[in-house]
């Protein structure tokens, strides 16, 4: 009933007021000392004096536990080191540990409690325990007459296994002050450049007077300290590619009117012109140790499409001596980026089209070489000898031809000795082929015992069907131009009587596969189609022709220097009489122009005369004209379109002979 849980009720709370508080004197306990205020007042009421109903009586509080910590914090952040920054923790430990007593207690009814026991003593030992505190009689004498057997400690026991001390987790953390920063800028001078190597060079001397100032006691100090100075004098080369990167920087800035002008010069007076066009002279590159030497080849490498290759030597044959190879990047006109200085002039060269880095090159006295501009060294990595079948006149053209059937490289070379050979790179030999030997036609020689000998015509250019891999031409010093096959040394497949004197260069159109282009020493270029003897074309140009070569743009424009240093564009499709651009591209009149390539990207040419000079030039608007777009009609482009070109002057020429037959 209601009063009888009141009463219970009113009986705890007064238990719990004696036990906070003492009960009363007259009950006969003594109140705690300082407890007198206490006396005669009612702190607590019982629960049937309580003015409640039963309403209020009835009603249920709801209490909701949680198995949260309160007191866990709720703002950890931790560093992220791949956002870089503090995140919040999601996840908060709420486990809070009040009390831990690691114990060994075991129930004695278990299987191990019995194991135990048994060594321990067996069943007696569990038989005394379980009698506690009765006594009984015979209990002395059955200590007495049996020995106590020791109990183990079950309070400092340890089994017979290693325990070692866990190494306490400690968690370290630092953080520390970004380190200051500034903004550094300044321009970089030739002067200031000249500057700083005079003061390294000062700080060397001074180091090496020291170190000669050192007692001979301590002679091995002195050493030590020259080798610290070999050792910081060579330290400059860890920085060369920097340097380079440098020196690249400050030539830009230096010419920086050229490189804007290579880059967005357009000359706007083509627009007033009808068909003529203008050269725009860029960079000149020269080096001072090749002077005296004449530019006698010149090659763009494929890969890398602002470096080419300079070979160097002389044309005066009674004048022979050194040569070089050099190689110049339009990113620094001021110097080159390769050296290779050689015993022999070199007279033609070759870069490798799909391995940029190997480089084969023609002599004065014979020899062919292979250079590897990754090699450090400044010898070539092959080079003939008269063992190994060299030329024993100069070797006037070499051209890389496609790997054999063992993947072995090799190219072709020409001499004046009559001698068309192939050579293939093999271990670390070139082994030589001969292809085909070049032949007077009906001049023979008489020889040892009567017998009669061909003369050898002399070889000084040739060039490779750019289709047909079997098929080149050959021009030689008498003025003829012989078509060969690989596959036929004994004989010509035609023979074309092209000029009065010797083929200085001959080569086959970028476009159209019959087409090809000779040019002599005679003043004249004339271009042919190889299935007529007779040429299209035939071009005077009032001097001797140096050489000659077709754009990579357009199958009709094509470029000659000429030894009055005038550089001579034409384009067949615009006027086929006559060159819509003269330009003389040297100061001094007596400078003789040597050789001209274009560039196969960028729209410029370059072109070396006899004093070691090589020009860059950019052609203006009209000299690589394109036809006008009309609106609404998107012309075709691709080589059928530059075929097409060709073709259609070739057949204003082939008609009258169709007319006539």
């Amino acid at each position: 009933s209601t009063s009888a849980t009141n009463e219970k009720t009113n009986m705890l709370l007064m238990s719990v007021w004696s036990c906070f508080f003492g009960q009363d004197e007259e009950d006969g306990t003594e109140m705690g000392e300082g407890d007198e205020w206490m006396q005669g007042k009612t702190l607590i009421k019982p629960l049937d004096q309580l003015d409640l109903t039963e309403a209020e009586l009835k009603e249920e509080f709801t209490r909701i536990l949680t198995a949260n910590n309160p007191h866990a914090p709720q703002n950890i952040v931790r560093y992220s080191f791949k956002e870089r920054s503090y995140k919040p923790i999601s996840s908060v430990d709420q486990l809070a540990v009040h009390f831990v007593l690691e114990g060994n207690l075991l129930h004695q009814d278990s299987d191990e409690a019995r194991r135990q026991r048994a060594k321990q003593g067996g069943e007696d030992a569990g038989d005394v325990e379980e009698g506690g505190g009765e006594e009984r009689a015979d209990s002395v004498e059955s200590k007495v007459g049996k020995k106590e057997q020791k109990i183990t400690n079950q309070f400092n026991f340890s089994e017979r296994a290693s325990q070692t001390l866990n190494n306490p987790l400690r968690e370290r953390g630092c953080q520390t002050e970004p380190p200051p920063r500034a903004n550094f800028s300044a321009t970089a001078n030739q002067w200031e450049i000249y500057d700083v190597y005079l003061e390294v060079l000062q700080k060397q001397e001074k180091n090496k007077e020291k170190a000669k100032a050192v007692p001979k006691k301590d002679d091995d100090k002195g050493k030590k300290k020259m080798m610290l100075v070999e050792t910081q004098s060579d330290d400059i080369t860890k920085v060369a590619k920097v340097a380079k990167i440098i020196e690249r920087m400050v030539n830009q800035n230096t010419f920086d009117d050229i490189a804007q002008d290579f880059k967005y010069f357009e000359d706007a007076s083509d627009e007033y012109r009808e068909q003529e066009g203008t050269l725009l002279p860029l960079w000149k590159f020269q080096y001072d140790k090749a002077k005296r030497l004449s530019v006698t080849a010149l090659c763009w490498n494929e890969s890398y499409k602002d470096l080419f290759a300079v070979g160097l030597g002389s044309y005066d044959f009674t004048k022979q001596g050194r040569g070089m190879l050099v190689f110049y990047s339009l990113k620094n006109s001021t110097f080159p980026e390769y050296i290779y200085p050689t015993t022999s002039g070199i007279l033609c060269l070759d870069i490798h089209k799909h391995l940029p880095y190997l480089v084969a090159v023609g002599f004065y006295d014979g020899c062919v070489a292979v250079y590897n501009l990754k090699e450090e060294t400044l010898q070539p990595i092959y080079k003939s000898t008269a063992k190994s079948g060299k030329h024993t006149d100069p070797v006037w053209q070499v051209k890389w031809q496609k790997d054999d059937m063992d993947n072995n490289h090799n190219f072709f070379s020409v001499s004046s000795d009559g001698r068309v050979v192939s050579w293939t790179l093999v271990k670390n030999e070139l082994v030589f082929t001969d292809i085909i030997k070049l032949s007077l036609a009906g001049a023979v020689s008489e020889g040892p015992e009567g017998v009669q000998l061909p003369i050898m015509a002399c070889g000084t250019s040739f060039d490779f069907h750019k289709q047909i891999d079997y098929l080149f031409l050959v021009g030689t010093e008498e003025g003829k131009i012989h078509k060969c096959s690989k596959a036929y040394s004994s004989q010509f497949l035609e023979t074309y009587n092209a000029h009065n004197m010797a083929v200085d260069a001959v080569k086959w159109n970028h476009f159209h596969t019959k087409v090809f282009i000779s040019c002599s020493s005679d003043w004249t270029v004339k271009i042919w189609d190889h299935t007529i003897k007779t040429p299209m074309f035939t071009f005077d140009l009032n001097a001797s022709v140096g050489d000659v070569a077709w754009s990579p743009y357009s199958s009709t424009v094509f470029a000659a220097v000429t030894t009055d240093g005038k550089v001579h564009t034409f384009d067949l499709s615009i006027n086929k009489y006559e060159a819509i651009c003269q330009q003389p591209v040297v100061a001094k009149k007596k400078t003789k122009l040597t050789h001209i390539e274009f560039n196969p990207v960028y729209p410029i040419i370059i072109v070396g005369d006899d004093r070691g000079y090589v020009t860059s030039l950019k052609l203006s608007p009209n000299l690589r004209k394109k036809p006008k777009e009309k609106k609404g009609q998107e012309l075709p482009k691709g080589p059928e379109v530059e075929i097409a070109k060709m073709e259609k002057l070739l057949s204003l020429l082939r008609e009258p002979e169709n007319s006539n037959a």
